[in-house]
This record gives C-alpha cells, sequence and structure tokens, in this order.
C-alpha cells in the first residue's frame, strides 16, 4: 500500500508549498523510490480553466487534458512523472459531483453533508490511482485556518486513521520572519501556526521554516520544544539561488532523512543527485549568455508564463548559457510613437506566447514582422503561431484584412473555429450555427511532421505528441498561398486537417507551433524546440 504525504501551510501564503513538495519527492525518487503528487485545491471553481492569469497565474495542461493548478508543473519539472486529472481537485469539483449524485438521489434521500460526503469524496479522491507508486504526496492549498480548506484538512485528519499511523506524515511549513528592527528571527508565528494545526487533529511530523536568515540550532531546538517534534524534524529553508537547487539544500538541512523516519524508514545510503548537482552547475556556471524577448500580453505577472519561463531556462541549461529575458507588453508595439526597434534590437531572439483575446495581438504581429525581416530567431507558441500566419498572410499574401474570427467578422479569416469551415481545398464554408464557445482542444494531440523539415531534424523523429490548449486553428485553405511564399506547414495533424507547425527554410529560425511545448520540457530533459531556439540566439549573438 502506497504511504502518504500531506503537506500543508501556515502563516502566510506563497512559500512555496509546490517547490518543497516537487524537491521532496525529487528526493524520493532518488533514493528509488517511487512517486506521485497531488494538488487539493480550496477554491470553489471547478478548475482554474476560466480563472485570469492576473490572479491565478498559467494553466497547467496534463496529457489527458485537464486544466490544472500550476503546481502540477513543478511536480513535472521535478520528478518527471506525467501528471493526470486525477492529481488535482478542486472544492468546486466535489461539490458538483456531489451536488449531481444528490440529484440523481444516489444518497437515496439522505441529508447531505460536508461530513461524511464531503470529507469521504476528498478521501476517495486522495486514494485512488495508487497502485503503482511507493508515497503519493498531496499538499493542500492555502493555509491553515482557512475556512475554505477545513473540509481537506478534516478529511486527512480522518486519513491518518483510515491508513495507519505508519503509513501517513504530516509536514508543515511554515515561516520564521527575520525582524530587522530587533535583528531577530521570530519563532511564535510558527508556533501558532501548529497550535491552529493541532486544534483540527493534525499534529505535525516535519516542520519546514521558510526564512531568510539562517535558523540557529537554539531556534530550532527552540521550535521542537513547543510544537511537539523531534529537532532533526524542524527543517530550515532559505531562500535558494535557483529553483533547482532546492533539492540539494533540502538533502543537506535533512528533510528526506526527517520524512522516512517519521515512517519509521531506515534511510540508508545517500540518494543519487548526480543529475540535480549537473543542472546547478550548468546553471551557476554558463559558459555564455543570450538575450529573448519575450512579446506577451500579462507580462505584469510572469506566473502567467510560469511554464514557459521554465522553458527557457532549460534551454539554456541544455547549451549551458545563461538565457536573459526581456519581458516586453505587445501593446507597447500598438501606437503612433511605438519604437519597435529600439525593444527588440537588443534582443538574441523573439517570442511570442500563448494567450487569449485581441489585447495586444497587433503588436505581437509587428513583432513577427520585425522578427522575419531582420532574421532574428522567432519562436511562435499557440497564438503565436496563429499571428505569424496572420502576418504571413497580410505582409507577404497580400491580404491586408487578414485576421483571426476571435477578434470579429474578418473576409479573410486566417485563424478560426474548425466549425466556421470545411476543410474543402479552395472554399470556405461558413457553419450554418456560427457557434463561438467551439470545443477546446485540450490534452496531448498526435502530429505529423515533413520528413525534410527543420522541425523533424529539431526532435529527431517525423510522430510527435504534443499538448494543446486552444480553441482556434489556421485554417487549412490558406496553405496554399502561405506556402507560396515561403511559410511551410511542416507539421500536421494526422489525418492532415489541422496546422500543427509552420517554419520558415529561409530564414536562420523561424517556427510557430499551435501547441504549447513548454509543457513537457523538463531541467534534466530539456524540449527540443527550446534547446535549438536557444541555440539559435546564440548562434545571433555571436554575429553581433
Amino acid at each position: 500500500m502506497a504511504r502518504y504525504i500531506f503537506i500543508t501551510g501556515g502563516v502566510v501564503s506563497s512559500l512555496g508549498k509546490g517547490l518543497m513538495a516537487a524537491s521532496l519527492a525529487a528526493l524520493l525518487q532518488a533514493r528509488g523510490y517511487r512517486v506521485r503528487i497531488r494538488k487539493f485545491d480550496p477554491y470553489l471553481n471547478v478548475d482554474p480553466g476560466t480563472m485570469s492569469p492576473y490572479q491565478h497565474g498559467e494553466v497547467y495542461v496534463t496529457d489527458d487534458g485537464a486544466e490544472t493548478d500550476l503546481d502540477l508543473g513543478h511536480y513535472e519539472r521535478f520528478t518527471g512523472v506525467p501528471s493526470r486529472q486525477s492529481d488535482n481537485i478542486t472544492t468546486g469539483r466535489i461539490y458538483q459531483n456531489i451536488i449531481a449524485k444528490e440529484r440523481r438521489g444516489d444518497y437515496l434521500g439522505a441529508t447531505v453533508q460536508v461530513i461524511p460526503h464531503v470529507t469521504d469524496a476528498i478521501k476517495e479522491f486522495a486514494r485512488g490511482e495508487t497502485d503503482d507508486v511507493d508515497f503519493v504526496l498531496c499538499e493542500i492549498g492555502g493555509t491553515v485556518g482557512d475556512i475554505e480548506s477545513l473540509p481537506f484538512m478534516e478529511a486527512i485528519r480522518q486519513l491518518r486513521n483510515d491508513l495507519g499511523r505508519g503509513n501517513s506524515v504530516f509536514v508543515h511549513l511554515t515561516l520564521v520572519p527575520y525582524i530587522a528592527a530587533a535583528g531577530e528571527l521570530k519563532t511564535k508565528p510558527t508556533q501558532h501556526s501548529v497550535r491552529e494545526l493541532t486544534s483540527l487533529g493534525i499534529q505535525p511530523d516535519v516542520l519546514v521554516c521558510r526564512s531568510e536568515h539562517p535558523l540557529p540550532a537554539s531556534e530550532r531546538a527552540k521550535i521542537a520544544l513547543f510544537c511537539n517534534v523531534p529537532p532533526d524534524a524542524v527543517i530550515p529553508a532559505l531562500d535558494a539561488s535557483t529553483i533547482y537547487g532546492v533539492p540539494l539544500q533540502y538533502h543537506a538541512e535533512g528533510l528526506d532523512r526527517a520524512v522516512l523516519a517519521a515512517f519509521g524508514i531506515e534511510a540508508g545510503g545517500s540518494p543519487d543527485l548526480t543529475r540535480w548537482d549537473d543542472i546547478v552547475d550548468r546553471i551557476q556556471n554558463p559558459e555564455g549568455e543570450v538575450t529573448i524577448g519575450v512579446v506577451g500580453k500579462y507580462t505584469g505577472l510572469l506566473d502567467a508564463y510560469k511554464s514557459l519561463h521554465e522553458a527557457l531556462v532549460h534551454g539554456g541549461i541544455a547549451n549551458r548559457v545563461k538565457v536573459n529575458i526581456r519581458w516586453i507588453d505587445a501593446e507597447l508595439f500598438e501606437g503612433p510613437e511605438s519604437d519597435i526597434a529600439a525593444s527588440l534590437e537588443p534582443c538574441n531572439a523573439i517570442l511570442v506566447p500563448g494567450g487569449f483575446g485581441e489585447r495586444g495581438s497587433e503588436g505581437k504581429i509587428s513583432a513577427v514582422r520585425f522578427a522575419r525581416e531582420r532574421n532574428v530567431p522567432f519562436f511562435g507558441i499557440c497564438l503565436g503561431m496563429q499571428m505569424a500566419c496572420i502576418e504571413g498572410a497580410r505582409n507577404l499574401v497580400g491580404l491586408a484584412d487578414a485576421s483571426t474570427t476571435e477578434f470579429g467578422p474578418t473576409e479573410n479569416p486566417v485563424v478560426g473555429l474548425i466549425t466556421e469551415w470545411e476543410s474543402t481545398r479552395g472554399k470556405q464554408v461558413r457553419s450554418a450555427d456560427g457557434d463561438l464557445g467551439g470545443t477546446m482542444r485540450l490534452g496531448a494531440f498526435p502530429a505529423k511532421l515533413a520528413g525534410n523539415s527543420r522541425v523533424a531534424s529539431v526532435y529527431g523523429e517525423t510522430d510527435i505528441s504534443e499538448r494543446h490548449r486552444h480553441r482556434y486553428e489556421v485554417n487549412i485553405n490558406y496553405r496554399e498561398p502561405l506556402e507560396a511564399k515561403g511559410l511551410i506547414f511542416s507539421g500536421m495533424s494526422p489525418d492532415g486537417a489541422l496546422p500543427e507547425i509552420v517554419e520558415r527554410p529561409d530564414h536562420p529560425w523561424f517556427i510557430g507551433v499551435q501547441f504549447h511545448p513548454e509543457l513537457k520540457s523538463k531541467p534534466f530533459d530539456p524540449h527540443p524546440l527550446f534547446a535549438s531556439f536557444v541555440a539559435a540566439a546564440l548562434a545571433q549573438s555571436r554575429l553581433v
């Protein structure tokens, strides 16, 4: 039976529970254990799919098409274990399922209550699909004391009794603030956080203490005494120069040993952390650097592009170079006084990421044109690929009104809902219902690459599978005029109906993809497109 590690947080949010969970899972993997990580989100939304990126950050998409919390991206990047729909649950989804059962009469007229119905549903989620792992790490979103998280706290309290005490461990992440005026670290917030947790019937077995200053042995002993844990189970968590050094730091402080000890497991020898040592060495000792301009819509909050940021870092790891990212608001290129050259000339490569909505779209098209005309390496992702096709249609094919139906009616819909046309060569037929909702393509889909294409050489194969999250597609009926002007459709869906990749063979590096390759990139296995893109940026930097 799988053992469970329940991870809670206290005092304040944003302490790094997701990163700690991912790092602990990586350490257990390095000791030879099989792991799976799950996220319990207390908010009432069914999933993050309709939430604002400014409020929630990016939506992370799994192979099986779940729209999930961005912490699942950390889980995958640190463990290499593909997340599933069953690895993220929200209060909204739990209540949605319970109310559906109640309406069907599944409860036979019984009163539906938080206990036992909601807590049972949480426990059922936690215990599902775990036969193939040794440890299941369950991260509870929010902080102890939140009203929203109370059903989850009660559920994991019950689970300890259901599983048996030798099969579950509670890890609590808390803050030890430094008061500059007093020149002291203060342990009282941690003490109160643990007291709040114990009032819910949960006694933590391991405490992870986030701090900006080293935690002296005397303070660790004080926390252990007042919080009823062994001194070796008080683990300092200091800021790291790179998130990929966090597993090494936690191991040095004894986190993996403390957790195994709480299970009554002898830790034995040291874990194999060779790949983490190599990753940190490549980050801290680069042999060059490049500057990549990301022309996007949500540049004010970088969590909206979390996986993209990490994938670019991975591309730097693959090439042993430092990647400097310049986040550029696409709207800067739309005014009459805009100076696109001043912003983009210092960049060795340009990337236009995915997104929804019209805001900033003209600026993205201008960035594509700049990259194409100046022979600067260009990477378009999802909407970025669509903007590249619209730019080619306008400025090379001569269709000045080329656009996407996402932004409104147009005589030349180079991009639109698949329901808005039939894939009849040379003829566009509007659908009768004009369904603007469309069907979002979510999750992994296969694609066929042209054998003589750049992308085939980058991937080293012609059959690939990548994750999607979009409603709008490049209209296949514009393939012929675009290819006549050098924009080649080098990747297609297996049935040949949906363009997946475009590229320009006459350009140093110009590739647009309809999917999101950043979702599958890992520091120890950088995505080939990002590795190749950063290599192209490095080559461009040497031309200057």
